[in-house]
Protein backbone atom coordinates (compact mmCIF):
# COMPACT_ATOMS: atom_id res chain seq x y z
CA UNK A 1 0.00 0.00 0.00
CA UNK A 2 1.48 3.31 -1.10
CA UNK A 3 0.92 6.03 1.49
CA UNK A 4 2.19 9.58 0.89
CA UNK A 5 4.43 11.01 3.62
CA UNK A 6 1.86 13.52 4.86
CA UNK A 7 -0.79 10.82 5.23
CA UNK A 8 1.68 8.58 7.07
CA UNK A 9 2.57 11.39 9.47
CA UNK A 10 -1.13 12.06 10.10
CA UNK A 11 -1.81 8.35 10.72
CA UNK A 12 1.08 8.22 13.20
CA UNK A 13 -0.38 11.28 14.92
CA UNK A 14 -3.84 9.66 15.13
CA UNK A 15 -2.37 6.52 16.68
CA UNK A 16 -0.20 8.42 19.14
CA UNK A 17 -3.11 10.68 20.10
CA UNK A 18 -5.39 7.69 20.70
CA UNK A 19 -2.68 6.03 22.77
CA UNK A 20 -2.63 9.01 25.17
CA UNK A 21 -6.10 8.00 26.41
CA UNK A 22 -6.37 6.40 29.83
CA UNK A 23 -6.64 2.65 29.60
CA UNK A 24 -6.60 0.13 32.43
CA UNK A 25 -4.03 1.34 34.92
CA UNK A 26 -2.48 3.76 32.42
CA UNK A 27 -3.33 7.39 33.22
CA UNK A 28 -4.43 9.99 30.68
CA UNK A 29 -1.31 11.30 28.97
CA UNK A 30 -3.15 14.49 28.01
CA UNK A 31 -4.02 15.42 31.57
CA UNK A 32 -3.02 19.06 31.27
CA UNK A 33 -1.97 21.77 28.82
CA UNK A 34 1.75 21.07 29.23
CA UNK A 35 1.19 17.49 28.07
CA UNK A 36 -0.83 18.77 25.11
CA UNK A 37 2.02 21.17 24.24
CA UNK A 38 4.52 18.29 24.49
CA UNK A 39 2.37 16.11 22.23
CA UNK A 40 2.01 18.85 19.60
CA UNK A 41 5.73 19.65 19.70
CA UNK A 42 6.69 15.96 19.40
CA UNK A 43 4.44 15.61 16.36
CA UNK A 44 5.55 18.91 14.82
CA UNK A 45 1.97 20.16 14.55
CA UNK A 46 2.31 23.53 12.83
CA UNK A 47 0.32 26.72 13.28
CA UNK A 48 -0.57 26.18 16.94
CA UNK A 49 -1.11 29.41 18.84
CA UNK A 50 -1.88 29.90 22.50
CA UNK A 51 -3.76 27.00 24.03
CA UNK A 52 -6.30 26.97 26.81
CA UNK A 53 -8.46 24.50 28.72
CA UNK A 54 -11.06 24.50 25.92
CA UNK A 55 -8.39 23.33 23.47
CA UNK A 56 -7.44 20.46 25.77
CA UNK A 57 -11.08 19.41 26.13
CA UNK A 58 -11.64 19.65 22.35
CA UNK A 59 -8.55 17.56 21.53
CA UNK A 60 -9.71 14.89 23.96
CA UNK A 61 -13.10 14.86 22.19
CA UNK A 62 -11.37 14.44 18.81
CA UNK A 63 -9.33 11.60 20.34
CA UNK A 64 -12.58 9.83 21.31
CA UNK A 65 -13.94 10.27 17.78
CA UNK A 66 -10.79 8.74 16.31
CA UNK A 67 -11.22 5.80 18.68
CA UNK A 68 -14.77 5.34 17.38
CA UNK A 69 -13.42 5.15 13.81
CA UNK A 70 -10.91 2.46 14.84
CA UNK A 71 -13.71 0.55 16.54
CA UNK A 72 -16.06 0.73 13.57
CA UNK A 73 -16.55 -2.81 12.22
CA UNK A 74 -16.98 -1.72 8.60
CA UNK A 75 -16.52 1.21 6.23
CA UNK A 76 -20.25 2.05 6.19
CA UNK A 77 -20.00 2.80 9.90
CA UNK A 78 -16.56 4.47 9.80
CA UNK A 79 -17.39 6.77 6.87
CA UNK A 80 -20.06 8.90 8.58
CA UNK A 81 -17.82 9.22 11.65
CA UNK A 82 -14.95 10.47 9.50
CA UNK A 83 -17.28 12.74 7.50
CA UNK A 84 -18.50 14.30 10.75
CA UNK A 85 -14.94 14.89 11.97
CA UNK A 86 -13.75 16.46 8.73
CA UNK A 87 -16.87 18.56 8.09
CA UNK A 88 -16.94 19.79 11.68
CA UNK A 89 -13.35 21.00 11.30
CA UNK A 90 -14.23 23.27 8.38
CA UNK A 91 -11.72 21.88 5.93
CA UNK A 92 -9.91 24.13 3.50
CA UNK A 93 -7.35 22.09 1.54
CA UNK A 94 -4.07 23.90 0.94
CA UNK A 95 -0.99 22.67 -0.89
CA UNK A 96 2.14 23.65 1.06
CA UNK A 97 5.84 22.90 1.58
CA UNK A 98 7.16 24.05 4.93
CA UNK A 99 9.56 23.13 7.71
CA UNK A 100 11.68 20.91 5.47
CA UNK A 101 8.77 18.80 4.22
CA UNK A 102 8.14 18.34 0.52
CA UNK A 103 4.79 19.30 -1.00
CA UNK A 104 1.81 18.07 0.98
CA UNK A 105 -1.78 19.05 1.68
CA UNK A 106 -3.14 20.57 4.87
CA UNK A 107 -6.87 20.22 5.22
CA UNK A 108 -7.48 22.53 8.17
CA UNK A 109 -8.60 26.11 7.63
CA UNK A 110 -6.13 28.93 8.32
CA UNK A 111 -6.44 29.94 11.97
CA UNK A 112 -8.17 26.66 12.90
CA UNK A 113 -8.09 25.47 16.48
CA UNK A 114 -5.67 22.68 17.30
CA UNK A 115 -8.60 20.25 17.61
CA UNK A 116 -9.90 21.23 14.17
CA UNK A 117 -6.37 20.97 12.79
CA UNK A 118 -6.08 17.39 14.07
CA UNK A 119 -9.64 16.47 13.05
CA UNK A 120 -9.15 17.75 9.49
CA UNK A 121 -5.66 16.43 8.69
CA UNK A 122 -5.91 13.17 10.61
CA UNK A 123 -9.53 12.63 9.59
CA UNK A 124 -8.54 12.89 5.94
CA UNK A 125 -5.73 10.37 6.49
CA UNK A 126 -8.31 7.96 7.92
CA UNK A 127 -10.59 8.72 4.97
CA UNK A 128 -7.82 7.73 2.54
CA UNK A 129 -7.45 4.40 4.33
CA UNK A 130 -11.19 3.72 4.07
CA UNK A 131 -11.29 4.79 0.40
CA UNK A 132 -8.43 2.39 -0.35
CA UNK A 133 -10.49 -0.44 1.15
CA UNK A 134 -7.92 -0.85 3.92
CA UNK A 135 -9.95 -0.06 7.05
CA UNK A 136 -8.99 -3.41 8.54
CA UNK A 137 -5.48 -1.96 8.94
CA UNK A 138 -6.80 0.29 11.74
CA UNK A 139 -6.28 -1.99 14.72
CA UNK A 140 -5.92 -2.43 18.43
CA UNK A 141 -3.16 -4.52 19.98
CA UNK A 142 -4.29 -8.07 20.67
CA UNK A 143 -2.15 -8.45 23.79
CA UNK A 144 -4.62 -9.10 26.64
CA UNK A 145 -3.47 -6.20 28.80
CA UNK A 146 -2.67 -3.63 26.10
CA UNK A 147 -5.29 -2.45 23.59
CA UNK A 148 -3.10 0.33 22.14
CA UNK A 149 -3.97 1.53 18.64
CA UNK A 150 -1.78 1.01 15.58
CA UNK A 151 -2.02 1.00 11.79
CA UNK A 152 -0.99 -2.33 10.31
CA UNK A 153 1.20 -1.46 7.33
CA UNK A 154 2.52 -4.99 6.84
CA UNK A 155 2.15 -6.35 3.32
CA UNK A 156 -0.20 -9.16 4.33
CA UNK A 157 -2.09 -7.32 7.09
CA UNK A 158 -0.81 -9.81 9.66
CA UNK A 159 0.40 -7.54 12.44
CA UNK A 160 -1.33 -8.33 15.74
CA UNK A 161 0.57 -6.31 18.33
CA UNK A 162 1.30 -2.62 18.76
CA UNK A 163 5.00 -3.35 19.20
CA UNK A 164 6.62 -6.65 18.39
CA UNK A 165 9.48 -5.93 20.80
CA UNK A 166 7.19 -5.55 23.82
CA UNK A 167 3.71 -7.01 23.48
CA UNK A 168 4.59 -9.48 20.73
CA UNK A 169 7.78 -10.67 22.40
CA UNK A 170 6.15 -10.96 25.81
CA UNK A 171 3.34 -13.14 24.46
CA UNK A 172 5.66 -15.27 22.33
CA UNK A 173 7.91 -15.89 25.34
CA UNK A 174 4.89 -16.79 27.48
CA UNK A 175 3.64 -19.23 24.82
CA UNK A 176 7.11 -20.76 24.50
CA UNK A 177 7.36 -21.25 28.27
CA UNK A 178 3.89 -22.79 28.37
CA UNK A 179 4.84 -25.25 25.61
CA UNK A 180 8.07 -26.16 27.41
CA UNK A 181 6.22 -26.66 30.71
CA UNK A 182 3.60 -28.84 28.99
CA UNK A 183 6.29 -30.90 27.25
CA UNK A 184 8.20 -31.36 30.51
CA UNK A 185 5.06 -32.29 32.47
Amino acid sequence: MLIPHDTRIALDTVVDLMNTAPQGERADELADLSELHDFLRAHEVSGVGDLGPDDLRAVREVREKFAAVFSAPEARIAAPLINQLVAGAGTTPQLTDHDGYDWHVHYFAPGASVADHLAADCGMALAFIVVAGEQERLRRCEAPDCGRAFVDLSRNRSRRYCDSRTCGNRLHVAAYRARRKEAAG
